[in-house]
Order: structure tokens, then sequence, then C-alpha cells
């Protein structure tokens, strides 16, 4: 599966547009996360714990997405969108995705 942020893919053409897909992922942050992440902002750095949930919240959202692409028979997704959003408070994360799935054969 093809997944690009842009609108067409190189060596390629689209001959078919499948329909918009999405991949959502709502992902709790637990206690000991947010202990790591609060130490982390007062004394200065980057939060590896919080870095990698959103590593793996990403991915499973293009997953879910490619999968959906692949189901309306689609070898690609063109024009991907990612959102991050923080809910409830601050303590849920949620990654969405989005594209339109097409066909896309060698030009």
């Amino acid at each position: 599966m093809i997944i690009t942020t842009t609108h067409t893919i190189e060596g390629y053409k689209i001959t078919d547009y499948r329909g918009i897909v999405v991949g959502e992922v709502v992902s709790g942050v637990n206690f000991v996360k947010d202990i790591a992440a609060s130490l982390t902002n007062f004394f200065g750095g980057r939060s590896g714990s919080y870095e990698n949930e959103l590593i793996a919240a990403r991915e499973k959202a293009i997953a879910e997405m490619s999968d959906r692409a692949a189901r309306l028979g689609a070898n690609a997704v063109v024009g991907v969108d990612l959102d991050y959003e923080v809910l409830g408070q601050g303590n849920m994360l949620m990654v969405t995705v989005s594209g339109t799935a097409v066909k896309a054969d060698k030009a």
C-alpha cells in the first residue's frame, strides 16, 4: 500500500478513486507515564514515554486507514493528513489520519 501526503504518486497514474478513508486511535496515558512526563517537564528535556505513545498511536491509525483502503480495493492512499488531539483532562490522546483511497497503476 502506497501512502503519501501528496495528491499524486510519481511514476503512477491514478485510475480510480475509491473514497475517503480514516484511521482513529484514542489512547490513554497511564499514571506512570504522567509522572515521568511531569518530571521531564520540571527538569527539562524530552518525554520519551509520551513520544513512544505518539509513535505507536500514529502507526496504529495509519495501519487502520490502510486496512480500510485495502477493503475498498485501493492500492494507495493520497492526500494523507494527520491530526493529534488531547482529550479529557489531558490523559487521553487521539490520533486521526485521513486520505483518499485510490487505485494507481504504473505509468
